[in-house]
């Protein structure tokens, strides 16, 4: 598995207090990779700073075959070369049609030229991601009327018709059924097999069904890394997040 990204010797500083602390970790593609850490971590402000947000005090972040620097990148740029970022609560357009809203973030050129093949291509690319993310039976909906957790499905989906590489999910589980959990970390997982899906996550129990390697921040640096039970055995992430007894 080759490396995606890979973070090295980041800092980042804010008023002083440093919220990102001579970080480096990397993410393979594919791959699925849960990061979970006690609140100023520094988890926020690692997707910030993958996805041009904010910028680095110092080190770089590469990307990609060619190696380009992150850090160098606009955010708009950096969307182009295929990271995606799911925000903890649900961002679609709530007055258009969940259709409408797959359609709108779908991925590929619009000329003249191709615009017949485009359309057929596209209306079978909407109905593959809409049954992707279980929402087949709600094209016709306006996304207001979705629950909580078919909003968090239709964004994901939104990210997906973009084609990313790497798709950054903050807190997909908050506010969901159990039902809706499940089907979440089905999709994630599934979503995985073809790029790199980072999730940043405080459930545990969510954590564990993913089944992956996992990453522990603590004050901005990588306290633990591996399997779920080995870092969760780890003293020191027991001491700082988990707590004892």
């Amino acid at each position: 598995m080759s490396a995606l990204l890979e973070v090295s010797g980041v800092s980042k500083s804010f008023d002083g207090f440093k919220a990102i602390d001579n970080l480096s970790f990397a993410i393979g593609e594919p791959e699925l990779r849960a990061v979970i850490g006690p609140n100023g971590a520094g988890k926020t402000t690692f997707m910030d700073l993958v996805t041009g947000k904010t910028r680095p005090d110092s080190g770089t972040i590469r990307w990609g075959e060619l190696s380009r620097d992150l850090t160098r990148l606009s955010e708009s740029r950096i969307a182009r070369e295929g990271i995606g970022r799911k925000f903890q609560k649900p961002t679609v357009f709530e007055d258009q049609t969940v259709w409408e809203n797959l359609r709108l973030a779908l991925k590929g050129t619009r000329g003249p030229l191709t615009v017949l093949t485009y359309r057929r291509d596209r209306a079978e690319r909407i109905a593959a991601l809409a049954e992707e993310v279980g929402l087949s039976d709600h094209l016709a909906r306006r996304a207001g009327e979705l629950s909580h957790g078919q909003k968090q499905w239709l964004e994901i989906g939104m990210l997906l018709a973009a084609e990313p590489r790497l798709l950054l999910v903050d807190e997909p589980a908050a506010g969901m059924t159990s039902a809706e959990r499940e089907r979440t970390t089905a999709m994630l997982v599934e979503a995985a097999k073809t790029r790199a899906v980072v999730v940043v996550e405080h459930d545990m129990e969510f954590v564990a069904r993913l089944n992956c390697r996992v990453t522990v921040l603590h004050e901005g640096r990588v306290l633990a890394e591996g399997s779920l039970a080995h870092v969760t055995a780890d003293a020191q992430v027991i001491d700082v997040y988990l707590g004892r007894g």
